[in-house]
């Protein structure tokens, strides 16, 4: 049964909208209700003509509004019924790459997005927001356009790597619209169409199609066993460079996205060496570096061992994803560059968001209670697995936000969409492989509540039961049996 908005309501929820033109401020005012959820989706809006008459405005004005609000994809009109509230499609997906089909509702009523590595805020984000709020009438008089970031911020980076060991300034910093974005300004500013970059295999998703915006073509390095314990084929990476003498590399050595790998200082110092010998500049991803889940200290960054390396940072994982500010440490020589490239794409990340980030930087106490809360919820989902789903294999990591686990047979991709069916929706190993392989393997994150995981592993055991060996596994099975 569909909501109904009254008219009366409706005038209360606009307020007092811009009226030059009418229709344009009625329309924007809507579009944001419906946007962030005051007007819920499917809800009926009031007719043209009460509208009209509870605004004090003319009905051509109320139709011209309704119109561009389906145009813009937050109403759809249905003939003889009305005019209901909706989302655009691309609005309504949350996946790494990419979501499940939309307008089908689970069979279950169950509706678990396993798909993003992310869970809700950090405690004192809202209270961040409501210093900067404070902070932000000093900024006012300015035109807020700060292609290379808020100096305030950009200082507070530069300080956290001076405390990790790695001496920075804050003209090394430049801030960026979240860390997909620094990792498209880098390929841009640095890659030629052509060049060859190479990638770890598997990879976090999203930043396979950021990193091919400078046109380079993606030479894929294999990580080591998944099951192991080295994480990174440090043999087969320098084979790699040797024969393909890549432009750049992306590496993520904390906490590699998907399989939660913590790559050592002697590692570091090996995989620099490498690609000096080839010289390949290291894009290094560090933006679950604050996800550490033990006491035991962080190795140094792994541009203390490659001085030209660029370190890509985050506050999505650290304070909330909600908030799209990331940046980029670069050799001070590049500095200009990639901002003359940055400026192509945008004009500088929001001063607002940039100011509560600096405001959280400074909190103390935040990221111990947030270590605690993932801890226990990552030893929830390990137990909830060993117990419904014993023949799944998974190392246990010391920090990131999911698990990399390994089916005994069949195809990821087949089950995700099964158990997609029942309500949960997850990411299968090919996502995260530019060739689309690893389709035995599953990332499932721990970010969100214990209930829902634990809701989640049922179902994924449920369905489980009931999904085909393939042929190969009954024959081995068989001739176990024999023997």
């Amino acid at each position: 049964m569909n909501r109904v908005l009254a008219p009366d309501r409706l005038a209360t929820l606009v307020g007092d909208f811009p009226r030059s033109p009418a229709y344009r401020g009625l329309r924007q005012a809507l579009q944001e209700l419906i946007g962030d959820g005051r007007i819920p989706l499917d809800t009926r809006l009031p007719s043209e003509r009460a509208v009209s008459e509870a605004l004090g405005v003319s009905r051509n004005t109320v139709t011209r509004a309704y119109a561009d609000l389906v145009a813009a994809g937050f109403a759809t009109a249905r003939q003889g019924a009305g005019t209901f509230a909706t989302v655009p499609l691309d609005r309504r997906r949350a996946h790494d790459h990419a979501l499940h089909a939309v307008g089908t509702a689970p069979s279950s009523g169950v509706a678990i997005d396993l798909n993003c590595a992310a869970g809700a805020a950090t405690p004192g984000v809202a209270a961040a927001y409501a210093r900067a709020l404070e902070a932000l009438p000093a900024y006012l008089a300015s035109d807020g356009y700060l292609p290379s970031g808020l100096p305030a911020l950009r200082a507070r980076v530069a300080a956290m790597y001076a405390q990790r060991d790695l001496p920075t300034t804050p003209e090394q910093i430049v801030i960026t619209s979240g860390a997909l974005s620094a990792i498209a300004i880098i390929a841009r500013a640095l890659s030629r169409p052509g060049d060859r970059l190479m990638i770890e295999s598997p990879v976090y998703s999203n930043a396979i199609e950021a990193l091919r915006l400078g046109g380079a073509r993606l030479v894929s390095a294999p990580m080591g066993d998944p099951l192991g314990e080295d994480g990174w084929d440090l043999a087969a990476i320098e084979a790699t460079l040797r024969q393909t003498s890549p432009r750049l590399a992306y590496l993520i050595p904390d906490f590699q996205n998907p399989t939660g790998f913590l790559m050592g200082e002697t590692q570091r110092a090996h995989y620099a060496a490498a690609l000096r010998a080839t010289r390949t500049i290291a894009i290094v991803d560090e933006t679950l570096q604050s996800t550490c889940l033990s006491d035991a200290p962080m190795p140094a960054s792994f541009a203390a061992f490659a001085a030209d390396a660029f370190t890509i940072g985050s506050a999505s994982k650290r304070c909330w994803g909600g908030l799209r500010v990331g940046w980029i440490r670069a050799p001070r020589e590049h500095i200009e560059r990639l901002i003359a490239t940055r400026v192509q794409m945008d004009l500088g990340s929001s001063l607002f968001d940039q100011l509560v980030v600096a405001e959280m930087l400074d909190a103390h106490g935040t990221l111990a209670a947030r270590r605690a809360q993932m801890r226990e919820r990552r030893d929830t989902l390990a137990q909830a697995l060993r117990e419904h789903l014993p023949d799944w294999r998974f190392r246990l990591p010391e920090g990131g936000l999911s698990l990399w686990v390994r089916m005994p047979h069949g195809s990821a991709t087949a089950l995700a969409a099964d158990v997609e069916r029942k309500g949960v929706y997850l990411a299968p190993g090919p996502v995260f492989n530019v060739e689309g392989g690893n389709d035995q393997w599953l990332r499932i994150p721990y970010a969100k509540p214990e209930d829902l995981l634990l809701q989640a592993v049922w179902v994924m055991a449920e369905t489980w039961k009931a999904h085909p060996r393939d042929a190969r596994h009954q024959r081995d099975a068989a001739r176990r049996l024999i023997a």
